[in-house]
């Protein structure tokens, strides 16, 4: 059976035509991206010159055998227990890569909690919410939308939960 092609605007990700069907307001940060970063993340921060705890990572994680989003700062790291918990499941182990990207349809370092090929269950560190605005990839190394925390959370149908650590 043949795959649809995904229809994008044009310059657009999937990402980001999400939020413009959707009607969401969100800013577009682009940045000359440095293959040689240790950190996709932190390097977004860096380069946007905005504070790391509002620029948030976006991980594939495998809890009880379903693939599940966790979206935490990049200036910390995934509490895989706590992620389980927040799903109700037991056991958390980071995704394979290949089936992270094969499954959202974004590549590693760009992949969106927004516009995936198939919509995972979705959780969003509660840190998020002390803050107006945040990051996420919006589908490809050197593109981040900055968002409200609530339209995130709406649009993916993340739960908040504390599943970042420090």
């Amino acid at each position: 059976m043949a795959k649809k092609a995904r229809k994008q605007q044009p310059g657009g990700t999937p990402a980001t035509v999400a939020l413009t069907t959707a009607g969401t307001a969100f800013t577009v940060h682009a940045y000359n991206h440095d293959p040689s970063a240790p950190s996709y993340g932190e390097e977004a921060a860096e380069a946007l010159g905005v504070a790391a705890d509002r620029v948030f990572k976006t991980l594939v994680a495998e809890v009880d055998g379903e693939l599940v989003v966790a979206v935490v700062p990049v200036a910390g790291s995934l509490d895989l227990k706590a992620l389980a918990s927040a799903v109700g499941g037991k056991r958390a182990a980071m995704a394979d890569p290949a089936a992270a990207e094969r499954t959202t349809g974004y590549v590693r370092g760009g992949i969106s909690p927004l516009g995936q090929r198939r919509r995972l269950r979705t959780v969003l560190d509660a840190s998020a919410g002390s803050h107006a605005t945040i990051c996420v990839s919006a589908g490809r190394r050197g593109l981040e939308v900055e968002l409200s925390p609530a339209d995130l959370a709406t649009l993916t149908g993340a739960s908040l939960a504390p599943i970042g650590r420090a």
